[in-house]
């Protein structure tokens, strides 16, 4: 996943509100997955959420819909309302990938699909 309207952040803001808002949002994130997942910073403003033992595309749907939610909640950043939202690409083990390289890779250009429409989410298609 991607936020939407970093650069927008980091630009009016400066970089200090941007780690700020960086931080936030893997909280946020944290609250949004169970234990056993996994939530990492792959760089800028891009995260990876690993869901462990879920093959059903339902779960992963779920849980991109919660995240979408919870980052279109404004955000305070020492006294400042600010407002992001999140393009999200999945990819579900085996269906679009067997190995960790593929399915980052498949994830990512659903996420770049996502983000035409921005705030949403998009399962990977190899069509």
């Amino acid at each position: 996943m991607d936020l939407d309207h970093f650069k927008e952040i980091n630009d009016t803001l400066g970089h200090d509100m941007g780690d700020e808002l960086l931080k936030e949002t893997a909280n946020r994130l944290l609250a949004c997955v169970r234990k056993s997942d996994t939530v990492a910073r792959m760089g800028g403003d891009e995260f990876t959420v690993i869901l462990t033992e879920t093959t059903i595309p339902e779960n992963a749907e779920h849980v991109a819909k919660n995240i979408l939610a919870t980052l279109l909640q404004p955000f305070e950043l020492n006294g400042t309302r600010c407002n992001v939202g999140c393009s999200i690409g999945i990819a579900i083990y085996p269906k679009h990938g067997k190995d960790s390289e593929t399915l980052l890779k498949n994830a990512d250009t659903a996420m770049y699909q996502a983000k035409v429409t921005r705030n949403t989410y998009r399962f990977y298609d190899d069509l």
